[in-house]
């Protein structure tokens, strides 16, 4: 296969952001990465190395994909990179950490991710992402953080899957808790990111390197796109937009048709899709859309000084009734009747509407 620039399979340019406002606020401090191994939170941990911070702790319960961001890093900027293995589930240990370190900036991109999976086993989902997620903003408010960033997705929006509706619980989260914390909480939500683990490209790509077919779950569903150095450029630049409670939202264009997207990466990787290279439909998983929404009918857009960056007006979210919610799903969380977390999640995110698929 020839190599593939994963910019070229976007419909539009690259988006450059500026983000000299980042050393304003990471220069010199203590920064932890959740989820620090992983696609998006090893090169969060890459670039937040650039602005000179005091130290960077990179949490990850998988301990290979620590390691290795932390081999890479630590050769460059030696003695200034802690790896903790630890569970965002664990709350003795996150506080620990948070106790020891004193992180003042926190973001958090641990999460399960796969929606197909998470369909079939939602009381992980719920532990991994609401639980986990709920532990490190405690940790944050409870030890003084300056700033929370919660990693989320456009699938948060209107959620036909458990993993977007967990996703949305966790920004509701956010949105209480910048009523009653001096940390500044936001989310970030983003669209499908080209060449993280779990996106489309990996496995495209596996498939013709065996010589296909490449598989397209629907001919009209389509996607939001970015790279991964945007999406890091993204959470950098909310980071120092956020006064707290906002969920920022970027402007990535149009939305591109997975199965074009498959036709491009056949074409740039030498072969003619359909004559060298079959594409074939196999039909949307459980949880799936055929597309994608950036936001909810009850929020609206606000423009930020980068006309890439919007955020989604606040909504009012009561946090006694948010607690109630919170206290059913704990209870049913550990249930093995998948329908009744489900019922639990539903009656948390009243826009998730489950996938009849």
């Amino acid at each position: 296969m020839k190599d593939i620039e994963i910019e070229k399979l976007l419909n539009r340019e690259p988006i450059k952001l500026d983000n000299s406002v980042a050393g304003g606020y990471m220069t010199g401090k203590v920064i932890l990465v959740t989820g620090g191994g992983g696609s998006i939170g090893s090169e969060l941990c890459r670039q937040i190395m650039l602005f000179d911070p005091k130290q960077l702790i990179i949490l990850d319960i998988y301990e290979n994909n620590a390691y290795d961001i932390y081999m890479e890093l630590d050769r460059k900027y030696p003695n200034k990179i802690k790896v903790c293995i630890a569970s965002v589930r664990d709350m003795n240990r996150l506080e620990n950490i948070f106790a020891e370190y004193r992180p003042h900036i926190v973001f958090h991109a641990a999460a399960h991710k796969h929606i197909p999976l998470m369909e079939a086993d939602p009381g992980e989902a719920v532990k991994n992402n609401v639980f986990g997620t709920l532990n490190t903003v405690r940790c944050a408010d409870k030890f003084g953080a300056d700033r929370f960033i919660l990693i989320s997705t456009d699938k948060a929006v209107n959620p036909t899957n458990v993993m977007g509706a967990t996703k949305r619980i966790c920004e509701m989260m956010i949105q209480c808790m910048q009523n009653v914390s001096r940390t500044k909480f936001s989310a970030v939500r983003f669209g499908n990111v080209l060449g993280s683990n779990g996106s489309v490209i990996p496995l495209f790509k596996r498939q013709i390197e065996k010589g296909g077919p490449v598989t397209v779950t629907h001919r009209g569903a389509a996607r939001f796109f970015m790279t991964i150095p945007e999406a890091v450029q993204l959470v950098f630049q909310a980071a120092g937009y956020a006064a707290g409670g906002e969920i920022f939202v970027l402007d990535m264009g149009e939305p591109v048709k997975i199965y074009d997207l498959a036709g491009k990466l056949i074409e740039l990787s030498g072969y003619r899709p359909d004559i060298d290279m079959k594409i074939e439909i196999c039909g949307l998983r459980p949880g799936e859309k055929l597309y994608e929404e950036l936001l909810m009918d009850e929020e609206g857009l606000t423009r930020t000084c980068n006309d890439k960056i919007f955020i989604g007006k606040p909504i009012d979210i009561d946090m006694d009734k948010l607690k109630i919610m919170l206290r059913k799903l704990d209870m049913v969380k550990t249930s093995a009747d998948n329908e009744k977390i489900k019922d639990a999640i539903a009656e948390t995110v009243p826009t998730y509407v489950r996938s009849s698929i």
